[in-house]
C-alpha cells in the first residue's frame, strides 16, 4: 500500500513560544518526529503541514517534504486536525499522487520510533485506524469532584470498588494516529468505525503543553536515552 506521514506542525504557538521548533535535548523537537518517520521504512513521503516558512526550511533541513503551505482556513485556532488532513490529501492529488493510508504524527512527540510507527502499521492489515494510547495512571472511575466546597466521588457506584477491579481506562498519548484514506475521507475522523489501539507504557509518554511539562519529557528523554 502506497503511504504518507503527515506531521502537522502549525506556527505560532501560544504557550511555549516557537514550540514546534524548539530546540529539545540537542534538536528541534520536530525532527525527532521527522527522524521517525523516515526510520521506519514504510512512508513514501515524509511531509510536514504547516503555514511557517520557518517550520519549513527546518523541517526540510531533517528531510522532510513541505510541497506546499496550509491555507488560512487550516491555520486558524478553528481548524481540525481531520481538516488539516484532508487538505494535504486533496493536494497531493492536485499533484498526481494519492495514497492507501496515511500517518499523522505530532511534531512535539519526541518518544515516537520508526519501530512504533511501523508495528501500528501492521494493525492496519484488520483495521481501518490506529491510536498510540496509554492506560490512566489512576482509575478516572475513582474521581472527586467538589461541590459546595465539599469532595464527592464522580461515580459513587465506584466508591468501595477497588482500584484492580476496575475496567482500564485509556487516553490518546498525542503521538500519532494511522488511517486508511477511503474510510476517513468518508468519516472525517480520525478514530473511525473500527479503530484499534497502539498501545504505550507511561514512561514513553509525555503531554508538552506547558514548560514543566517540557522539563519532565526533557528528563524522560535523558534517562530512556541513557543521558544523551
Amino acid at each position: 500500500m502506497s503511504s504518507i506521514a503527515i506531521i502537522t506542525a502549525r506556527g505560532g504557538s501560544k504557550r511555549i513560544p516557537k514550540k514546534n521548533i524548539k530546540e529539545f535535548c540537542g534538536k528541534p523537537i520536530i525532527a525527532y518526529s521527522i527522524e521517525a518517520a523516515l526510520s521506519s521504512g514504510i512512508f513514501d513521503e515524509v511531509m510536514v503541514s504547516t503555514d511557517s516558512n520557518e517550520i519549513k526550511i527546518i523541517a526540510e533541513q531533517y528531510g522532510a517534504s513541505v510541497p506546499f503551505l496550509r491555507s488560512e482556513n487550516t491555520s486558524n485556532d478553528f481548524a481540525t486536525t481531520a481538516d488539516v488532513i484532508e487538505e494535504v490529501i486533496n493536494n497531493y492529488k492536485k499533484l498526481g499522487k494519492s495514497f492507501d493510508f496515511f500517518a499523522c504524527i505530532y511534531p512535539t512527540a519526541p518518544f515516537v520510533t520508526g519501530v512504533k510507527l511501523a508495528g501500528a502499521t501492521m494493525l492496519l492489515n484488520e483495521a481501518d485506524a490506529v491510536i498510540s494510547v496509554v492506560k490512566f495512571s489512576f482509575p478516572p472511575q475513582r474521581a472527586f469532584v467538589i461541590k459546595d466546597g465539599n469532595v464527592e466521588f464522580q461515580y459513587s457506584e465506584y466508591k468501595r470498588t477497588r482500584s484492580q477491579d476496575l475496567e482500564p481506562i485509556y487516553h490518546d498519548c498525542g503521538q500519532f494516529y494511522m488511517c486508511r484514506v477511503e474510510p476517513f475521507l468518508e468519516h472525517h475522523n480520525l478514530i473511525l468505525p473500527k479503530t484499534k489501539p497502539y498501545i504505550l507504557e507511561d514512561d514513553e509518554v509525555q503531554d508538552i503543553d506547558t514548560m514543566s511539562d517540557w522539563k519532565i519529557a526533557e528528563a524522560k528523554y535523558k534517562v530512556i536515552h541513557n543521558g544523551d
